[in-house]
Parts: C-alpha cells; structure tokens; sequence
C-alpha cells in the first residue's frame, strides 16, 4: 500500500530537503501534547518541536517552533518580530488560517507562508522533529534546512525557568 503524502511531506521532496518520516499510532483517547508525541517516537522533547500560531499587533500571523515542554513568551515573541505585543492565535481559528487541526500543525504547507521563528537551541541538534501535517506523523530534519522553503529566523522564544 503506497503512503499517503502530506503537503508538508511533498514541498521537502520538491525542494530536495533531506527528511525522515516517523509514523506513531494515535489512539482516540490518547493526549494531544508533544510530550507524549515525543515519548511514544522515543525522542527526547527537546528535540521534538511543536508549531504554535499567534497573531501580531499589526494584525498578521506569525508561526513559532519550541520544544515540546517548553512555554512561549510572548513578549519575547513580539520582540522577535519587532512588535508592540503578541498573543496565541485563538484555537478556533487555527484550522481556517493554516488548513491544520490542532495536534497537526505543521511549519510546512500551511495555507499561506508566514514568517517563522525557531527557538534556537534547535540549531544544536543535525535534526529536530515536528508535525508531518496530521496527527501520528512527525517529520525529523534540519532546522537550517527548512529556510530554504519557509523564511525562518532563530531566537530565543520560551520562557526562563524561574
């Protein structure tokens, strides 16, 4: 049986950006987190990214990548993108501005390409995981490698350990 691709699957293959899907069984009443996507893929979750969508002051979207068990900050967030103040895209409204249901967000193939910033600790590791576009999927690549598809930016995103 020939797998079905995702969009985020064919716009690596189109732009020859090297990748490893990683498949998981998602049951009904399994949680909807990272942290268990991480340990059912046996990954630690500070390599395992989740895509968050918040909206800017100017009124645009903006898409920020962080490990699994951290928080963002939004005001570090709004000073990445030189904004007055940012905040969390509310979650009704994800699927009609990105095409993704929560859980199945993924930084590639959103409906329209918004600027994304990656906390940078991603730039340690030769790969970090993120969604494949649908829940049970998860693509592990190189977080350089992705700005040659979507205009990323690295900055410290989540919030301090206090």
């Amino acid at each position: 049986m020939k797998k079905q691709k995702t969009n985020a699957m064919r716009i690596l293959e189109s732009n020859k950006i090297p990748y490893i899907e990683h498949e998981y069984e998602h049951r009904k009443d399994d949680p909807v987190d990272g942290i268990h996507v991480a340990q059912t893929i046996g990954e630690p979750v500070e390599r395992v990214y989740k895509t968050l969508v918040c909206t800017g002051s100017d009124k645009d979207n903006y898409v920020f990548m962080i490990p699994v068990d951290q928080e963002l900050d939004l005001k570090k967030c709004a000073k990445a993108a030189h904004l007055k103040h940012i905040e969390m895209l509310p979650l009704k409204d994800l699927t009609k501005t990105t095409g993704y249901i929560r859980g199945g967000c993924s930084p590639l193939g959103m409906k329209k390409v918004f600027k994304t910033w990656i906390q940078e600790d991603a730039m340690l590791y030769d790969t970090i995981f993120f969604s494949g576009g649908k829940i049970g999927l998860q693509i592990e690549a190189n977080a350089n490698d992705l700005s040659k598809v979507i205009d990323i930016e690295f900055a410290d995103l989540i919030k301090s350990a206090n």
